[in-house]
């Protein structure tokens, strides 16, 4: 499998038939449009002859959806967070629907009705808050006030003045001690707060200046007070005018929960919304006139058949035109999207390849080279049989009892295939959480451990370079066979095949000296060794014109030889990730069984499962991050070179649902 085979479609159809054609193809969700005016059509005659009838794109309508769209999440964000949530109504499920389906139950006077209906409760309980904000700001006033026995606004005498007002507490005595040299002075105290104390003041009219210059002396923060009826009474009146607020706002509330019930229609009007933004999005890369209008888009070769389909569904075979082309080379170089194919077992680790870079259209796909490799590095890092069946229990069940995002999808296929090398380390290694596996059961001698993490360490790390060895000489093999493709004789030879024997003649010159000591075997690796030496330094001579830089040039290619000892030396990260994997999964069990008993069966189990958790993530994340890592470094640089555009085609949100199309989903 590979880099899916794309080719260029082309739809002309009548002006009024251009929302059906693209709610179709958004429903195929496998058709890029492209810009038309943008592409390598030749556009010259439409404008010369249609130029009079050509329509300018209008924002108007999607505008309208993008409103509707905040006031959609606005409700729903209203309704989750205020209403009562006394519902006993399910949570809503992620579905799979066709877009037709959806389109269908979508009844936007419903939707804003039901949003006039809210914006109404939220305005409401805004409106509510406020006044409640202002209740309680002067409820703490007149709290300490409401011990005050008269009304200031009538018991304003011809003669006297009353005063009320407050300082602060570290001047209360000598504020008093002052008052008191004025004669015919009346002090109240009415309140005495932490840091304040609250005073009614009586004197005679004048007196005015003295007291006045006491108060200011004294920084006295004068309090006018507003009501016509005693302070208790307003205070109480007060309290039941924030209770009744209370009341409202709860009966509000109540109301709102009715809406928790229309929840799902929300949901769905909101995933609608964005199809229909997504669509009015396309429509500015058509050429739009009054009579017709031309599309043009990428479209994988094996959904041809597809489209023909729902085109026919949705109007009469004679109302459209349509035609397909093979891209030509300046498409392919330019503009050409990509988009990867590969069976089931190797498309969930195409976002690998994604994180790193996609293909270019004609280069290969290293997806499914690499998928075995790290496959088995994974596992060989994780190592641990219960690990392997938490993995595979856990994926298999969140596929099985729940519709999942299609990211989130791909992580659980990716994490139930990589759960089978992980159990077949574990039994290599004979890890069971960390604990080894018995010798002898049911009588029967086992042979695990197969490797042991304790006593076979030097063997765990010649088996990493091995490994590692063999994934290098693919890549090497990759690359020379592309460049071979290419008519690229020389570079095959000094890029790949040579290096591949100067590696393999130095591998059968340490067998011949280290394992067979047999010196006719390490005679023939030193030959095979040279003779790819001199090739790698050989060939820039015969490339290049002036053979000293080609000389040169070679013999600096030959010191790329030392980047290949550390690409190998980065493999041996395998064992050490497995080892310590296990040891500390070990150490933890260790950890556990040297409590109490009456511990370990108590705290220690809820424990070592918190510990046990914490490993397993732990493994995991390493395995996928170094795994990466070594595909990324020191494979892929041997021969890839990626810079590929993704695929985009005209499809939905998919939030809360994920679409599919007619032919795979029973309505």
């Amino acid at each position: 499998m590979a880099v899916n085979k794309m080719e260029k479609m082309t739809i002309i159809a009548a002006a009024e038939k251009e929302e059906a054609i693209l709610q179709a193809i958004q429903g195929m969700q496998a058709i890029e449009i492209k810009d038309f005016f943008h592409s390598s059509v030749d556009s010259s005659y439409i404008e010369k002859h249609f130029s009079a009838t050509l329509v300018e794109g209008d924002e108007t309508q999607k505008k309208q959806f993008q409103t509707m769209l905040t006031e959609i999440q606005e409700s729903l964000t209203f309704i989750e967070r205020f209403s009562e949530n006394t519902s006993k109504k399910k949570s809503f499920k992620r579905q799979i629907r066709t877009l037709s389906s959806l389109e269908k139950d979508f009844d936007v006077f419903k939707i804003n009705r039901y949003l006039k209906e809210i914006t109404s409760l939220k305005n409401r309980l805004t409106k509510i808050e406020t006044i409640r904000k202002d209740l309680l700001s002067k409820e703490n006033w007149l709290a300490r006030w409401q011990y005050l026995d008269i009304i200031p606004k009538k018991s304003v005498l011809e003669s006297s003045n009353i005063l009320l007002g407050s300082i602060n507490s570290a001047n209360r005595m000598d504020f008093l001690s002052d008052l008191k040299k004025v004669s015919s002075i009346y002090v109240e105290e009415i309140y005495h707060s932490q840091n304040h104390v609250y005073y009614s003041l009586i004197y005679l009219k004048d007196q005015s200046s003295d007291v006045d210059e006491i108060t200011a002396r004294y920084s006295f923060n004068q309090f006018d007070y507003p009501y016509d009826i005693l302070p208790k009474e307003a205070y109480q009146q007060n309290k039941e005018a924030i209770a009744a607020l209370v009341m409202e706002e709860k009966q509000l509330k109540n109301d709102l929960t009715s809406y928790r019930d229309h929840l799902e229609e929300l949901y769905l009007a909101e995933e609608m919304t964005y199809a229909y933004i997504h669509r009015e999005d396309a429509k500015k890369h058509l050429l739009n006139t009054s009579y017709f209008f031309i599309m043009q888009g990428w479209i994988p070769i094996e959904e041809k058949r597809e489209l023909a389909t729902v085109l026919e569904d949705a109007l009469p075979k004679d109302e459209v035109y349509i035609s397909f082309d093979t891209p030509s080379a300046d498409e392919i170089r330019e503009d050409i999207p990509v988009k990867l194919k590969n069976n089931s077992i190797v498309a969930p680790f195409e976002m690998l390849t994604e994180m790193y870079s996609l293909p270019k259209y004609d280069e290969i796909d290293p997806t499914p080279i690499m998928t075995p490799f790290y496959m088995v590095f994974f596992g060989m890092m994780v190592a641990d049989i219960g690990y392997g069946l938490l993995m595979l229990v856990g994926a298999f069940l969140a596929l099985k009892l729940m519709v999942l995002p299609r990211g989130m999808k791909r992580f659980a296929d990716f994490f139930l295939i990589l759960s089978f090398p992980t159990i077949i380390w574990g039994f290599i290694y004979g890890s069971f959480f960390g604990a080894a596996l018995p010798k002898i059961l049911f009588g029967v001698q086992l042979p695990f451990p197969i490797l042991s993490t304790t006593e076979d360490v030097n063997t765990i790390l010649i088996l990493s370079v091995i490994f590692g060895f063999i994934q290098l000489l693919t890549g090497l093999m990759v690359n020379g066979i592309e460049l071979t493709k290419r008519k690229r004789y020389l570079d095959s030879i000094g890029e790949s095949f040579a290096w591949q024997g100067l590696l393999i003649g130095i591998l059968i010159v340490v067998l011949g000296m280290l394992l067979f000591q047999n010196d006719g075997l390490v005679t023939a690796g030193i030959i095979v060794a040279v003779i790819s030496a001199l090739s790698i330094v050989i060939v820039p001579i015969i490339q290049t014109k002036s053979k000293v830089k080609g000389l040169a040039k070679g013999l600096y290619g030959l010191y790329g030889l030392t980047g290949y000892i550390g690409d190998l030396v980065s493999y041996t990260r395998l064992m050490a990730l497995g080892i310590s994997g296990g040891s500390i999964a070990a150490a933890f069990n260790m950890l556990v069984a040297f409590m109490p008993p009456a511990a370990r069966f108590t705290v220690g189990i809820l424990l070592i499962i918190a510990l046990h958790a914490l490993n397993l993530f732990l493994s995991l994340l390493s395995a996928y991050v170094h795994g990466a890592r070594l595909q990324y470094v020191e494979f892929f640089g041997k021969f890839y070179t990626g810079g590929g555009r993704a695929f985009k085609p005209l499809k939905t949100e998919e939030k809360y649902m994920n679409i599919e199309k007619k032919s795979k989903v029973k309505e």
